[in-house]
């Protein structure tokens, strides 16, 4: 394989597994910033694991 096609599949990959983390974060029960406030741990351990991935 040449290194192109390596580049590519890499990105696919990550791509993927990005979209699956995105998938377990809830949605909030209302409208209010309190709600989205509720799942803040979420946010935070996302935007982390985000950029660890996008590191490696």
């Amino acid at each position: 394989m040449n290194k192109g096609r390596v580049e590519s599949f890499n990105d696919a990959i990550v791509a993927i597994i990005l979209t699956i983390m995105v998938l377990e974060i809830k949605v909030p029960g209302g409208y209010q910033w309190s709600d989205l406030l509720d799942n803040l741990s979420a946010f935070i351990a996302y935007t982390i694991s985000f950029f660890f991935i996008l590191v490696a």
